[in-house]
């Protein structure tokens, strides 16, 4: 890994903390997200050339906490210069309070920033989106490949979601219980996507970010502390146990992605299958069933199965049709036309396949052409296939992923 590329993790790792100082002093999300971001556009130019700080964190305080001072000074001097036009009074200047010298800096406030960017204001998508941007960490334009809208549609609906933040008033503290289950479903989701993008990054030169991932499950764990009894924050828990668990056989020597199937299983994580295990056979029985519980009873088939070969199939095409009733979506549908492959051969898999052509989500997706291009290698089509993986390859924006299926095509010829 590069030296750039480490900054970039720490960096990411950081953002939300310095944010979440900023936020609980001044009060203002919106302000603060923008003083945070400048802090660490100045990290990103200086410590290439100057070297990381001994205290990385304080050193992004200090620099944010200036410049959010100087944002409040102009936005009240501004305000100050038109109540003066309008009522024609002197010049009375006035400031903020001096820099405070303790910021209770050593605090942690990312769950608490979570469900702030949550907030009951906000429509389920405006929150997700506006969590990925400022406690994620990800660009406008990964979290619109996520969602699978244009880089400028997220980038508006990231900003009207900062503005409900800030018109909202509400009060920088984490949600007592009852006001929790109104932000849980949104709080899931984000978690589940940050997670998603670290176990596959969407662009970029590196299959996976573990950073992300590993932020992921820290919050997961620390949210269910404080609601230890649901078991959707149980499963969701679980499905990324689970699915970690498996990231050191993902890539090979070289980096390259090895697909499930032709993993070393011994390079699994056997301790954390158990406790993911565990924690999705205590969740199911207790109800009701959610998405994540579903998605980590099918992550805990593959990994409990011996081999590729003894993977039981059926019993995931099952609980794909389970998670379809629960959470369809066009990602799901296609996972369920995989499964169905498998269990009943790939023209069955490649007629569900086609049913997902008219699905504008999926329009450019790479995803659907892999998929495609896998059915019909495993039918013995090899020049549909070969179409199929360069079509996917191109469509990618993962340098990763795009070698890997390219090296798939290069297979078939």
């Amino acid at each position: 890994m590069t030296r750039d590329s480490l900054t970039e993790d720490l960096l990411r790792e950081l953002a939300p903390q310095v944010l979440g100082v900023l936020a609980r002093r001044f009060g203002d999300f919106a302000t603060a997200e923008d003083a945070t971001q400048e802090a660490l556009l100045a990290a990103a130019t200086d410590w290439p050339h100057d070297g990381v700080p001994d205290n990385p964190r304080g050193w992004l305080i200090q620099v944010a906490y200036r410049r959010m001072v100087e944002m409040v000074r102009a936005e009240q001097s501004r305000r100050a210069r038109e109540e003066r036009a309008a009522r024609r009074e002197p010049t009375d200047w006035r400031s903020v309070p001096a820099v405070e010298a303790h910021l209770d800096a050593e605090r942690d406030d990312t769950l608490v920033l979570f469900l702030l960017c949550c907030h009951p204001a906000l429509s389920p998508t405006s929150a997700i989106a506006l969590t990925l941007r400022a406690v994620g960490g990800l660009s406008t334009a990964e979290i619109a490949r996520a969602f699978l809208v244009p880089e400028p549609t997220m980038a508006q609906r990231i900003s009207r979601a900062k503005q409900r933040i800030r018109d909202s008033g509400t009060p920088f503290r984490m949600p007592s219980a009852a006001e929790l289950p109104a932000r849980l479903a949104s709080v899931l989701h984000v978690l589940y996507l940050v997670f998603t993008e670290g176990h596959v990054a969407s662009s970029g030169d590196r299959l996976h970010r573990l950073d992300l991932a590993d932020e992921s499950i820290r919050l997961v764990r620390a949210l269910r502390d404080h609601l230890p009894g649901d078991s959707e924050i149980a499963g969701l828990l679980a499905l990324m146990l689970l699915t970690q668990a498996r990231s050191a056989a993902r890539t090979g020597a070289a980096g390259e992605l090895i697909p499930l199937a032709e993993q070393d299983r011994t390079r699994w994580d056997a301790r954390t299958i158990t406790e993911g295990v565990t924690l999705v056979t205590w969740a199911l029985p207790r109800g009701p069933i959610g998405p994540y519980q579903v998605q980590a009873a099918i992550a805990a088939v593959h990994d409990e199965a011996p081999t590729a070969e003894k993977t039981d199939w059926p019993q995931i095409l099952a609980l794909y049709e389970v998670l379809e009733g629960l959470s369809a979506s066009p990602v799901v549908a296609l996972n369920r036309a995989v499964a169905t492959a498998m269990v009943h051969g790939p023209a069955a898999g490649l007629t569900a396949l086609d049913r997902l052509d008219d699905e504008a989500r999926l329009a450019g997706h790479h995803r659907l052409q892999a998929a495609r291009a896998h059915l019909y290698e495993m039918a013995g089509d090899y020049s549909r296939a070969l179409a199929h993986y360069r079509c996917a390859a191109a469509l990618t924006a993962s340098l990763p992923e795009q070698r890997y299926l390219l090296m798939r095509a290069a297979r078939l010829t």
